[in-house]
């Protein structure tokens, strides 16, 4: 009689295809659709008195997909569990087990980092058991998150609105938004001024002055009166200084998750959302011309910098065939970097399955934000494995003055190899200092000479306050702070912008006066909840508890005692809070009073301010200040049955207009119709939604 064929059990069915792929028929794979049980959503489901015992229950619609599972794992002597190689993939593969009967101690549990067949087939050969401890941390966090988010969220259901919802992390997220908000709204301006001195060179020679009064080369009103009188167009300066050194630049690690999710959206404008949507699709694989379904970039939800010898051996060849050996890092000067505590050794960074299967050759296999996302991976890890940049920088520094001495600085930069940036450049969050390296050189000068002054000018400032998040700086603040996980991110921008406590305008993350209000109310009764150093420690814990120095159950029963009793005490102590209705310039169509936005069960709807004698409601639109280029109606937001947006005409069904590009309120200047914004490449353009008039133009 023939051996049974081993089944293996995978999370998602666009993987279960990829290994089918190169597995053949020897084996067979099924998807469970993520997680098969979890702690039920009508009832609390945590028994506290019993040591926070969970009570899972088998998540709904799923039953028929366990009872399939069950009945292919009787067939066979062996099952592997092919998970995801984390906590939450761990507690996955033991809520799989315990569903179909198998022990942690006897089950087969694999895990791999990449889906390629030499990954998996090792993968099997190593099998092992269930890690209790990583379950163990997994089921902390979520029995924690369970207990904060049943007991908090009615509370702040009855007490401020319906629908709200609060969470360890996700409210210590909200407090940093609004505190920088508040930092921004009570920040004064400072006024300063900045002195620049063009002196007669060939280029001419462009100095900021550096002292010695004012700091940093800023100066009071006074003071720059007295430097602009000391200092006149015809005097000279003389050249103190001129200091070159040569320097490197080394290129950033390859991606962990939460410096993925940072630069997408800082080069590509993704969402923290779209950046993992996006990432799983490639991870879980593709299809590929010529290849078949393949995955494309290594396992998409990690801390670690570390990289696969044979990785890095196949992305010299790359480097050395394409640019020269000169471009591999070699065995020069090398930056070296301390993985964080806490990170998972095993993992690696972010890459390419396959260094030589470059970006170009996919144009055709994948749609264009995948692409855009697999070519930002692709450089990322390539540049990492590249010789730094060297430059010379110069700095000659000036002497000028009359009564007294003052400081002119001029710095200036030729880069002498440009390395991996031949490749691939970071890009840099608004405020951060600019690149050295890419200054413009500076004029042959010794010193001693005298250069004649050709201008002299003062310049007024005033401080600016610090700006608002972006998902970008927000993503890269949580991560310092050490709150939260990366893989945990974008769900918890994405809570806070269906909570509406957070709006995002031009990429910026402002928060609503009911995310003020939540905070206030949180800070008041539970400081904890909002205390960010409380929240790090409680994710060092869960940290402790993967790796068996705390037990789980102590964790929970330690952060639960005083929480129970601010609870208490908050529910009797708290006055409904009376949120300002939001007028909108929509009008009754019953009563022609204006309609108020209100809050229900399933999110925004308008109702008539003349509530209770009109009790006309309708459903909430989200204008985009276009105009049908149809029929001249409003143009609105929608979202396709997968929850992607478009934009279409309010009139639907009488007009069927519909686009992808977002309208905006500018009019073309050759027909007047509304235009959308159209992102070409790294380019924002503008385009004209009447069909036929074509007309376009960059945005400023």
């Amino acid at each position: 009689m023939a051996r049974p064929k081993p089944l293996i059990i995978v999370e998602s069915p666009a993987k279960a295809k990829t290994i089918s792929r190169f597995l053949g028929s020897r084996y067979q794979v099924k998807a469970s659709m993520g997680h098969v049980r979890d702690l039920p959503k009508s009832q609390f489901g945590v028994d506290v008195e019993q040591g926070f015992q969970p009570r899972y229950i088998t998540i709904r619609g799923k039953g028929g997909l366990v009872k399939e599972l069950k009945d292919a794992a009787k067939k066979t002597d062996r099952v592997y569990l092919a998970t995801d190689p984390d906590r939450e993939g761990e507690a996955i593969a033991w809520h799989l087990g315990e569903a179909l009967g198998i022990k942690p101690d006897n089950a087969q549990r694999i895990e791999f980092h990449e889906i390629t067949k030499d990954a998996v087939t090792d993968a099997i050969r190593h099998a092992r058991p269930i890690d209790m401890h990583l379950v163990d941390a997994q089921q902390a966090r979520r029995v924690l998150d369970r207990v904060v988010g049943y007991q908090l969220s009615p509370l702040l259901w009855r007490k401020v609105r319906p629908g709200l919802s609060a969470g360890r992390v996700q409210s210590a997220a909200l407090k940093l938004i609004v505190d920088r908000e508040r930092e921004i709204q009570a920040f004064t301006p400072e006024e300063y001024y900045t002195i620049e001195l063009n002196a007669d060179s060939k280029p001419v020679l462009k100095a900021a002055y550096a002292g010695p009064l004012g700091q940093k080369g800023r100066v009071n009103q006074d003071e720059a009166g007295r430097v602009t009188a000391s200092i006149r167009p015809g005097h000279s300066v003389q050249v103190v200084s001129v200091k070159t050194r040569e320097r490197r630049r080394f290129p950033a690690s390859p991606f962990t998750t939460s410096t993925l999710q940072q630069e997408a959206s800082r080069r590509l404008g993704f969402s923290v959302k779209r950046t993992m949507s996006l990432a799983q699709q490639l991870y879980e694989g593709l299809e590929v011309a010529g290849e078949g379904t393949v995955g494309l970039v290594t396992y998409i939800r990690t801390d670690s910098t570390r990289v696969a010898d044979v990785a890095v051996t196949d992305a010299r060849a790359f480097i050395e065939s394409t640019y020269g050996s000169e471009f591999w890092k070699g065995t020069g000067p090398k930056r070296q970097e301390k993985e964080k505590p806490g990170v998972q050794g095993a993992h690696e960074a972010i890459r390419p399955t396959v260094v030589m299967r470059h970006p170009d050759s996919l144009k055709n296999s994948l749609n264009r934000d995948q692409l855009r996302l697999y070519r930002l991976i692709w450089e990322r890890f390539v540049a990492s494995q590249m010789a730094p940049m060297v430059y010379d920088a110069t700095t000659i520094e000036l002497k000028g003055g009359e009564q007294e001495a003052h400081i002119f600085r001029a710095h200036g930069a030729v880069v002498k190899f440009p390395g991996y940036t031949t490749l691939y450049q970071e890009t840099k969050d608004e405020g951060a200092e600019a690149d050295e390296a890419g200054q413009a050189p500076l004029p042959l000068l010794t010193e001693g000479q005298s250069l004649a002054i050709l201008d002299l000018s003062a310049s007024q400032h005033f401080t600016e306050p610090p700006p608002r998040f972006t998902e970008a700086s927000l993503v890269k603040t949580l991560e310092e702070l050490g709150i939260g996980r990366p893989s945990t991110y974008a769900p918890i921008i994405d809570t806070l912008l269906q909570r509406d406590y957070v709006r995002r305008e031009q990429k910026k993350l402002t928060p609503t006066d009911l995310g003020g209000v939540v905070v206030d109310l949180l800070e008041k009764y539970f400081p904890e909840i909002v205390d960010i150093s409380f929240t790090a420690a409680v994710e060092d814990q869960l940290d402790r508890v993967e790796e068996a120095e705390l037990s789980w159950r102590q964790v929970l029963s330690d952060f639960y005692r005083p929480f129970a009793d601010e609870l208490a005490k908050a529910d009797a102590d708290i006055e409904k809070v009376a949120m300002p209705s939001e007028v909108t310039d929509e009008v009754c169509a019953v009563c022609g009073k204006p309609m108020v936005v209100k809050y229900g069960r399933f999110g925004k709807f308008l109702a008539c301010s003349g509530y209770p004698e009109c009790t006309n409601t309708q459903a909430m639109v989200e204008k985009t200040g276009g105009v049908c280029p149809k029929c001249g109606s409003d143009l609105v937001v929608r979202r396709s049955k997968r929850g992607r947006t478009f934009y279409g005409c309010r009139a639907y069904p009488e007009c069927d207009f519909v686009t992808w590009w977002r309208p905006t309120e500018k009019n073309c200047p050759r027909c007047g119709s509304s235009m959308a914004m159209r992102r070409k490449g790294r380019q924002d353009t503008l385009v004209c939604l009447k069909e036929g008039c074509g007309f376009e133009e960059e945005a400023q």
